[in-house]
This record gives structure tokens, sequence and C-alpha cells, in this order.
């Protein structure tokens, strides 16, 4: 049904873009069909998917869909589109059309700067576009949020499945001088997310680390917002429970060899290190050689920047098992009510279990489409006052609140670890919130 509807949207489409061609005229229809909403550059976005109605307005989603993450992202795609549909394209009384946008680039192999920038303008500057949800990667955000916020009637309300970095939502460990308020140039807020930021995952990770035993740690980072933020954050908890932090550094992306690095955390004395980044990052070889120079007994330990695991695993191969890799919430066959309606209607639509993160893509395209149904309408700033209202009591993920900040009350961690070549699911950790507040 849903692929029978994508098909007749991109059929609409082109009648819609040759018809403006034959008529030499401008792009300001172009609106999947209906001629109600104004479309997203096809650059780097894809079609307009719709139901039967013509579409009142538009939703974007903005997630790399080059490189090492692809299989993932477009998965999250498919399950905001799968959202919308079973809402029959409707939230209360208007009518959603949903683009897919890509910010990352080939060359990139991930998001990049400037893809992020330019989608960012093409969002504010649409006023078809109510809602974004986005962004997976947080260095990203840091560049759409400010923009968003400053949206002409604005500002445009974001609701990111996969952002950690504290910063994006509040100040203290793990972030930076002037965060988060530098992201909102207008003083109100229009950010949230569904997963929990770093400082969870932070206090999760060196919780782990004293249950297995680990003495001295070695931090490694990629020096971009989220891997520097969750490396920060994981030494200062770990430090907290008695583990020793032997250093933090630098690895570089670009390089085609780690056995130094390898030679200088072996002589510190590590029986452990931390992997603060992406697996994008050239994060096969990094372990590969790891493993090669430090050997079986040296364990090393992943956030979340390692899923889905599945691409670790591929990058590094044998070298992997053993590996421990966080996630946010539970395993997606745990989920229970409508965390598992949605599974299984994902399985049906798409023969194939989805991703924990794109149960969380889902998530947020239901808390961006109940903020406009009870905002009543397409008014920008009236959407995002009502993502702060959100309270969901019986939600995909469960029950939980977005606060104050836009930072979600669930606190749930899976700890998974690499055996034989596949995942297997270990423990959940869910950090006493006095711990987590308390590393300061």
């Amino acid at each position: 049904m849903l692929k029978k509807r994508w098909l007749l949207g991109f059929s609409i489409l082109l009648v819609a873009v040759l018809g403006l061609a034959a008529a030499a005229c401008g792009g300001d229809d172009g609106g999947g069909g209906g001629g109600e909403v104004t479309a997203l550059p096809s650059a780097s976005c894809g079609p307009i998917r719709q139901g039967d109605e013509s579409p009142t307005a538009l939703i974007a989603s903005d997630l790399p869909l080059q490189g090492a993450n692809r299989a993932l992202t477009t998965e999250m795609a498919d399950a905001i589109e799968l959202v919308f549909s079973q809402r029959n394209w409707k939230a209360g009384d208007v009518v959603l059309g949903y683009q897919s946008c890509d910010d990352s680039t080939a060359q990139a192999g991930s998001w990049d700067s400037a893809k992020c920038s330019a989608n960012a303008r093409s969002y504010a500057n649409n006023e078809s576009v109510i809602g974004v949800v986005g962004t997976f990667n947080s260095g990203c955000a840091k560049l759409v949020i400010p923009v968003a916020n400053r949206a002409p009637n604005g500002p445009l309300a974001m609701v990111s499945p996969a952002n950690t970095y504290p910063g994006l939502t509040e100040g203290g460990p793990g972030t930076e001088q002037g965060e988060p308020d530098n992201y909102y140039p207008t003083g109100t807020r229009n950010y949230a997310r569904v997963v929990w930021n770093d400082q969870f995952q932070g206090a999760a990770n060196a919780l782990l680390a004293q249950e297995l035993g680990l003495k001295k740690i070695f931090v490694l980072n990629d020096s971009e917002t989220y891997g520097l933020g969750i490396a920060t954050l994981f030494s200062q908890y770990a430090e907290k429970v008695g583990i020793q932090i032997l250093g933090n550094q630098k690895w570089d992306k670009k390089a085609s060899s780690y056995e130094s690095l390898a030679s200088r955390i072996q002589a510190a004395g590590a029986d452990a290190v931390f992997l603060g980044g992406i697996v994008c990052n050239n994060g096969g070889k990094l372990i590969k050689d790891l493993r090669a120079g430090l050997g079986p007994d040296v364990q090393i330990i992943g956030p979340d920047g390692w899923t889905p695991i599945s691409a670790t695993i591929e990058g590094a191969g044998a070298s992997a098992n053993n590996m421990y890799i966080t996630q946010p919430g539970i395993p997606v066959d745990q989920l229970t009510g409508p965390g598992k309606e949605f599974v299984d209607a994902f399985q049906q639509e798409y023969s194939k279990a989805p991703n924990p993160y794109t149960v969380y893509a889902a998530q947020a395209a239901v808390v961006l489409a109940d903020a406009i149904e009870r905002a009543g309408g397409t008014d920008r700033a009236k959407v995002s006052e009502e993502l702060f209202k959100t309270d969901s009591t019986d939600g995909i993920l469960g029950d939980f609140q977005i606060d104050e900040n836009g930072d979600t009350t669930l606190g749930e961690v899976s700890v998974y670890q690499i055996k034989n070549g596949k995942e297997t699911f270990t423990k959940t950790i869910t950090p006493e919130l006095s711990f987590v507040e308390g590393s300061s």
C-alpha cells in the first residue's frame, strides 16, 4: 500500500515538473501533485511522499543518506514515511507531505557542513515546511538549529531521533562555553529529541566499564562534536567510579595506519580503549590496528557512534569480536504495545526488523505530528511551542515527556557485545539521575 502511494506521488510530481518545463515557468509550484505546497530542492531532497489528498504542509527529514550509515538512515526515512501513512497523512486538519533530505556528500561519506547549512536555509525559507525530523549527527545539528530558530514566522520545529551531544539542549559536563543559548538566537526553544543525551550514555559506559572490572582506560576521540563530547563525558564518569583515564587523544580519520597509536596505548598499560566517535571515520581500520597491536585481552568499548553494529562488524571483521557497543533504549524485540505494533508493521512492509534508531525516527515523527495536531494548524511558532508539551503515555518507546530543555525523560541504555561476528544483546543500564547530574 505504502509503495503504491510512493509511485503515485512520484508520477504526479513528474507530470507537474514536465508541465512547468513546458510552460517555462518558475518553480513556485512543484508540490508533488497538489499545488498546495512548494517542494524542497531536488539537489538534496527526494520527491514529496503523500497520501490521496494534496498536502497543505511539508515535513522534511534531514539525515546523511550516503556513506557507512546509508543502510540505517534510509531505513529511518522509511520509518518516518510509514508513521505518516499510518496516520493517513494527517495531523489533525493538516494534510502532510514528506520529503527525505540528504545532508551528506559522497566525498565526505557522512554529513557535510556546507550541505547541512544549505538544507537549513531551504527549510527555513520554504514556508510550506512546518517541521523537521533530524538531524542524525550532532555536528550538523549545531548548524541547522540556529537557522531554524530564526526562520520566518518561526521558529521552525525540529525533533531529532539521534543527536546525543548534551550542549544542544543544556550546559554542564561535556559542553562548550555559551551552549546551548548560542543555538537559540531568538531566545525561544524550537528543538527537541527523543533520544537521551550523552550524559546518560557516558554514565552508562562508565558503569559498564566498572562492572567489567576495568581499571586503566585510554580514550580516543574523532574530534567531532559528538565524539569529543562523549569521550569527555565518559572520562569524567569513569574517574568518578575510580577508573584511571590514561589519556584522551584524537585519532586521524584519514590515517593509513594506527600502529603507532596502538603502541602508545600499550605502553601506557591500558586494559581497555574507549572509542569516542563514529564508525564512518575510518573506524574499521582503527579497530583492526588496535586489535593487532594490543592483542585479544585489551577490551574495546564504543558508544552508539559505532552503530549500526553491522557497519562496525563489516569494517573491522574478526577484529571487532568481543567489542562492547551501547545504544539507546531497549532492543526492538523487547518493545511492547505500540512499539511492538510498529515493529511488526515495519517488518511486514519491508521484510526486516527495524534498527533501534529506526524506531527512534518513528517516535520523532510521531512527536512532531502530535505537536502539529495540538497546534491546530500550520503556524510554525505554535508547532514549536507544542513540542515542549509532549507527554507520551503510550508511545512507540513507552512513557516519556519532553522537558523544558527539549530532552526526553527516557534514560535506558542497551549494551551489546560482538561475538563471532554477530551483535549479541547483553543487558540494559539505566544510570541513576543523581549519578548523571552529580558528575560536575
